[in-house]
């Protein structure tokens, strides 16, 4: 019993790390324009600031976690969350453009590899057959952020000025720190050296079939979540103020979504969980289309396509865990770098339409064909490792 509750504690901190987390990715949308003014810059420069935090996912992710491969997962996650403190709370200092770009790139480092190593620790924690729940609860973290701390941090950045927003994320980041250091308990390192482990991790050609499946289908969520303010305004008719009840409802059901997730990953495999998901996503992303323009609808399909776009996230991590055998931390955090991927060419893609002179509402056309792209993948994935099985076994009985 008190095994079982150490253990629900070590994971209670690494979802409050994935809250601070959550924060300071998703806070910086809600503050653009007061860091625009206080900068001096336009908006479309500020925009530079979620890019490069972006980028600093992707290049962090596999590269820290590759060299720290050696260090116990205790260690590890303490030093990246000492990273993500003192660079998210030094960005609130930051009084230029130039610092600013830099520091969230140095802020996003470690994002991907807490996320790709605690949901490895995560799985070791959790009793046999709750895999899926444990790495949920870590992920509710995140959920949660967008829920209570996106929209409480926009508001602490609008009133009191930009710089506390990231001041408050740093709090956050102090109280995982002080989480991390009394209740999660100690593991041993792999032992695997980083360049066997990266090695290994660079020919396993299914694991870039898995990364690029988490990168084309979660870019069909990006493509519609990163212009949901238009919809709500420009195509619904709604006022300003409803984007920010739009985005907590899109944030309860990513909730609902993580948890519903990790269930499907109990009752099936993993993939074939992803294979649902991003099915069921890509069928609700194109009714969306034809329903926006009524602000009802419209607002039971935010909650609709946040809770199915999450339920997503559990089964993909599992899926890529098992496939990065060896190297599942690499792996695992690899996968963050391509959900930040996701992110970046989804708004890309989606924004593609309305150079051409379409309206916004195309933006969830394009999500569903990449959702539904990402169906195609996982299915060929599915039907390779069902062949590959077939023949083992053909080979097992000849022999």
């Amino acid at each position: 019993m008190n095994l079982e509750r150490t253990n629900k504690k070590a994971l209670f901190s690494l979802a409050i790390g994935g809250f601070g987390i959550g924060l300071t990715e998703f806070v910086i949308m809600g503050i653009l324009t007061e860091v625009s003014t206080a900068l001096d810059i336009t908006i479309s420069q500020a925009g530079h600031f979620i890019a490069a935090y972006a980028f600093g996912v992707v290049v962090g992710a596999p590269l820290l976690t590759s060299l720290g491969s050696k260090l116990s997962p205790k260690r590890m996650l303490f030093l990246l969350m000492i990273w993500f403190t003192v660079f998210n709370s030094l960005s609130g200092l930051a009084s230029n453009y130039g610092i600013l770009l830099v520091l969230r790139f140095l802020s996003g480092i470690p994002h991907g590899a807490f996320f790709g190593i605690g949901a490895v620790v995560a799985m070791k924690l959790a009793k046999n057959g709750k895999s899926a729940q444990a790495i949920a609860i870590m992920f509710s973290g995140l959920t949660v952020a967008n829920v209570i701390g996106v929209p409480v941090g926009t508001y602490i950045g609008q009133e009191f000025g930009w710089s506390t927003s990231f001041f408050l994320v740093g709090i956050i980041g102090v109280l995982t720190l002080t989480t991390l250091q009394f209740w999660m308990p100690r593991m041993e390192a792999s032992g695997n050296t980083p360049q066997v482990k990266l090695s290994d991790a660079l020919k396993n050609k299914q694991l870039w079939a898995m990364i690029a499946l988490t990168t084309i289908g979660t870019g069909g969520f990006f493509a519609w979540y990163s212009y949901i303010a238009p919809l709500i305004t420009d195509v619904a008719g709604l006022d300003d103020h409803y984007v920010g009840y739009a985005m907590m409802l899109a944030g309860l059901g990513m909730v609902l979504g993580n948890f519903v997730g990790a269930k499907m990953a109990e009752l099936f495999s993993p993939l074939k969980a992803v294979i649902i998901s991003l099915s069921v996503m890509s069928v609700v992303l194109v009714i969306n289309m034809f329903i926006a323009t009524n602000p009802y609808m419209l607002m039971v399909f935010t909650f609709l396509i946040g809770a199915i776009a999450f339920t997503v996230s559990t089964p993909i991590q599992m899926a890529i865990i098992n496939t990065a055998k060896g190297s599942e931390m690499l792996g695992s955090s690899m996968n963050q770098s391509a959900f930040n991927m996701g992110n970046a060419s989804g708004a890309y893609l989606a924004g593609l339409p309305m150079v051409f002179g379409f309206d916004v509402i195309y933006s969830s056309l394009v999500g569903g064909i990449l959702a539904a792209s990402g169906v195609i993948l996982a299915v060929a994935i599915f039907l390779y490792r069902k062949q590959r099985l077939r023949k083992s076994s053909e080979v097992a009985l000849s022999s």
